[in-house]
């Protein structure tokens, strides 16, 4: 069984395969599509797929440093927060602390205060005190002179005689 490719008329021929002359033609076609996509159109299409990969790389390294960025942002948000919280803190307890020495000082007014109105009371009683002894003085004399003018019977009313018999009675009562 020889099959003849040469000849393309006879009716045993193959349709699958092609004729010598058809085969060669589309062998330097092939050679030549072959070439010219490996000369021109390969590099064109390797330089667009590295294009494209540098920019996708580009843009996973620019994603990569945005978001690093994004957490030392998010860091420096995080400690610029605990420090307002401690300064907060901070604050408040300055607050009280001022609140409490307030407080201790208006205490301390209020019962510097109270000291000063109870020395002024006593001071002023003791006043009224010796006011009304000198007053009780004077009527007790006034009324011991009366009485012992009745009792021994003549006038007492000498003002010297009267100042010793009240002073001599009143160092009597005080002695009782």
């Amino acid at each position: 069984m020889m099959i003849h490719l040469a000849d393309s008329s006879t009716a045993s021929s193959n349709p699958l395969l092609p004729s010598w002359p058809e085969f060669i033609i589309g062998t330097i076609l092939f050679a030549l599509v072959f070439g010219f996509l490996g000369r021109v159109a390969l590099p064109r299409i390797q330089k667009i797929l590295t294009e494209r990969a540098d920019a996708i790389e580009g843009g996973l390294a620019r994603s990569d440093e945005a978001q690093k960025e994004a957490q030392q942002l998010l860091d420096t948000y995080r400690q610029q927060l605990a420090d307002a919280r401690h300064e907060a803190s901070r604050l408040r307890e300055e607050a009280r602390e001022q609140g409490a020495q307030i407080i201790a000082e208006m205490r301390e007014q209020a019962q510097a205060e109270a000291r000063r109105v109870t020395e002024s009371a006593q001071a002023q009683i003791q006043a009224e005190r010796q006011q009304a002894l000198t007053a009780l003085r004077a009527e007790i004399g006034t009324l011991a002179t009366e009485l012992a003018s009745k009792i021994v019977g003549e006038s007492l009313t000498e003002a010297a005689r009267q100042g010793r018999m009240v002073d001599r009675f009143l160092d009597e009562l005080e002695q009782v």
